[in-house]
């Protein structure tokens, strides 16, 4: 599994993950606040499944440099 997810887009995944699971868990919105466990997952873990079958990839990768022979 490799990592497609970058670093602004996994912080926004955390944080908007944790408050959705928060605002669940005091009563503050519905059942689909408990979804709040994808995003803070994925962020987490660094990779969304989702993003290879849409074409995405947020991470930024260190190009390697091409040697000629």
């Amino acid at each position: 599994m490799k990592s497609n997810v970058g670093g602004i887009d996994r912080v926004l995944r955390v944080v908007v993950g944790a408050v959705l699971l928060g605002l669940a868990a005091k009563g503050i919105v519905g059942w689909w606040g408990w979804l709040g466990i994808v995003p803070l997952l994925t962020g987490l873990v660094g990779f969304c499944p989702l993003y290879p079958l849409l074409g995405l990839n947020t991470c930024s990768l260190k190009k390697a440099k091409r040697v000629d022979q």
